[in-house]
């Protein structure tokens, strides 16, 4: 198995230094709207990425599918699954044991909606033991979501992580 996805489950990417809200003052909010201080606009694509990784956290496989688009393409550790079906039916097993084994942490998350299409990019950790191997990973995911007939699904997932650095 790839712990490319598995260890991503809760992840952003660490380029997006830079929040929305600090790129965007139209977005500025008086009372942040979540834990991350996102834009409104960005609710339900962030509750859409939360949902998906709660349903392989719990091992609802077909729950977590039905987030995807039916085109979504699924970036980790240099692999690509080219659609649902695909992803469905090489990693998606693994990735829903791996959240159910291995806790994980989003720390920081940013994003942008321009018209259907949403990104979010999370930062987070990933720490615990799978398949008897002690984890503690850092790790960043970027989500690009398509607004299709009123419903976000999501079209594009990049997963990434790397070794925590010690001490932290």
């Amino acid at each position: 198995m790839r712990l490319g996805l598995a260890l991503i489950i809760a992840a952003g990417l660490a380029a997006t230094a830079f929040p929305a809200t600090a790129r965007h003052p139209e977005h500025v909010h008086e009372e942040p709207q979540n834990a991350f201080g996102l834009p409104a606009e960005l609710e339900e694509p962030a509750r859409v990425v939360d949902s998906f990784h709660a349903a392989l956290a719990r091992g609802d496989t077909e729950g977590a599918l039905a987030f995807l688009a039916e085109h979504a393409l699924i970036y980790e550790a240099g692999g690509v699954e080219r659609d649902r079906a695909e992803y469905a039916a090489h990693h998606l097993g693994a990735d829903a044991a791996f959240a159910q084994a291995v806790p994980s942490q989003v720390t920081r998350r940013a994003g942008a909606v321009r018209g259907d299409t949403a990104w979010l990019a999370s930062e987070g950790r990933v720490t615990g033991t799978f398949n008897d191997r002690a984890l503690d990973r850092i790790t960043t995911e970027t989500i690009v979501l398509e607004r299709d007939r009123g419903a976000w699904r999501i079209a594009h997932i990049h997963w990434s992580s790397a070794a925590a650095p010690s001490g932290s």
